[in-house]
């Protein structure tokens, strides 16, 4: 399996600001160090060009976050100062879900070990977001006349309102989010198909949610691929996610999604999106157990 990563790509934070970042390095480091993976394949991938940022984000927002000359409180509302190194980071982690979107439409499935930028909008970022790894992808594809129709499965805690925002208008681009209802953003873009979670949501009651939405999704075939956003945040220790969701409880959705998709032959990309647990080692087990059932079931898929 191909396995995308960025965190070389490193930038230069004040303390406050490490904590999101720090993860992608370690996670990359247990891919490395797991017996899993010594059949896989760890790539750089390309950085997102203007012309496939500009199929999703406006001009001025493109040259504004490019040239620096973004307001300050338009960096605020990233979370990130702005550097030349954030920019290329961003530009790389967009570009390693278009590449493990390209990989997986070849070989079934692949990964990238950043991604999920689901709050990034046509004219602004948010949370930790710059670029749209999703639509860019999907719109650069669609252009390209490799794919025509795609879907967004966004299990990240947060609503992918960005995501909804550039795509809601679009047929052939389904988008579903299930997410905590009470969580940000406050303000959310409706998506084709937003399941609202409580505060306190288990596994079971999770599972049930993400069956009966994936059956809702499979109403709208056929897609030319899926891209999943299989955040860690549903945890129930971590900081902003406020769901109880068990480690097991990750593992069992992660198969949930990757079988649903074999079932009907539909191209997976996983990206890793949101993670806040106080031990990144938490994070980086969760992350590191969907990496590892990806390699297993596209392994099972080439026996």
């Amino acid at each position: 399996m191909k396995i995308y990563y960025t965190d070389h790509f490193e930038l230069p934070l004040p303390d406050g600001h490490r904590f999101p970042m720090v993860k992608y390095r370690q996670l990359r480091q247990h891919v490395v160090r797991s017996d899993y993976h010594l059949q896989d394949s760890l790539i750089v991938p390309p950085a997102a060009t203007d012309e496939q940022l500009l199929s999703c984000h406006t001009e001025r927002y493109v040259s504004a976050v490019c040239d620096g000359t973004l307001s300050n409180h338009e960096i605020r509302r990233i979370g990130f100062p702005w550097s030349p190194q954030m920019v290329e980071r961003s530009r790389r982690s967009t570009g390693a879900t278009l590449a493990a979107s390209r990989a997986a439409l070849t070989d079934g499935m692949a990964v990238n070990l950043a991604g999920g930028t689901h709050h990034a909008m046509r004219d602004a970022g948010e949370g930790y977001c710059v670029f749209n790894d999703a639509a860019v992808t999907i719109r650069t594809l669609q252009r390209e006349k490799v794919i025509q129709r795609a879907c967004v499965i966004d299990l990240d805690v947060h609503q992918g309102n960005g995501t909804a925002e550039i795509l809601g208008d679009d047929p052939t681009a389904f988008t579903l989010s299930l997410h905590g209802v009470k969580n940000f953003p406050i303000r959310k873009s409706p998506s084709d198909l937003d399941v609202d979670l409580d505060d306190g949501t288990s596994d079971e009651q999770y599972m049930t949610a993400l069956h009966k939405a994936l059956h809702q999704l499979g109403n709208f075939q056929p897609f030319d691929l899926a891209i999943f956003l299989a955040g860690a945040d549903p945890y129930e220790h971590d900081r902003l996610g406020r769901l109880k969701v068990s480690k097991e409880g990750l593992a069992e959705r992660d198969r949930t999604v990757m079988q649903w998709c074999l079932d009907r032959n539909i191209p997976l990309a996983i990206v890793m999106a949101g993670g806040y647990a106080p031990d990144v080692k938490d994070i980086v087990s969760i992350h590191g157990m969907t990496v590892q059932l990806a390699s297993m079931h596209l392994r099972r898929t080439k026996q």
